[in-house]
């Protein structure tokens, strides 16, 4: 994807990214209790590729995330999910919730039902 886009493009709603055709982007390798494919959408990555945004889907499920070297900030569109950190702080999310995951944030996320999200992926280095 270009970087090269005007500012009027990179607007989204939630009715437009709910209603967006995603690709498929493979299985998440860290599932818990079977498969859980994703699908996505990137719509923006900056030149160093220090920051990208788009969206996320993925079906339900457990899995572990590691945000190993990178943060992430996500708006829920559609779905919910329970996120537990490593230090046991439990925080669910819904459609409107928004939540930042700052480099070297671990836990396991459980998705209850398919769950999209809108992302900006940053990276401190």
């Amino acid at each position: 994807m270009s970087t090269e886009t005007s500012a009027l493009s990179l607007k989204i709603d939630n009715p437009t990214a709910a209603a967006l055709d995603l690709d498929t982007w493979g299985a998440i390798g860290s599932a818990m209790d079977g498969p859980m494919e994703t699908r996505g959408h990137e719509l923006w990555r900056s030149p160093d590729e220090k920051v990208g945004t788009g969206i996320w889907e993925c079906d339900a499920g457990r899995f572990i995330a590691r945000f190993d070297g990178r943060g992430e900030f996500i708006h829920i569109v559609s779905g919910h999910m329970t996120c537990t950190a490593e230090d046991g702080t439990v925080t669910t999310l819904a459609p409107g919730d928004s939540m930042t995951f700052p480099p070297g944030w671990t836990g396991e996320w459980h998705v209850h039902e398919t769950l999209r999200k809108l992302y900006c992926e940053f990276k401190p280095e």
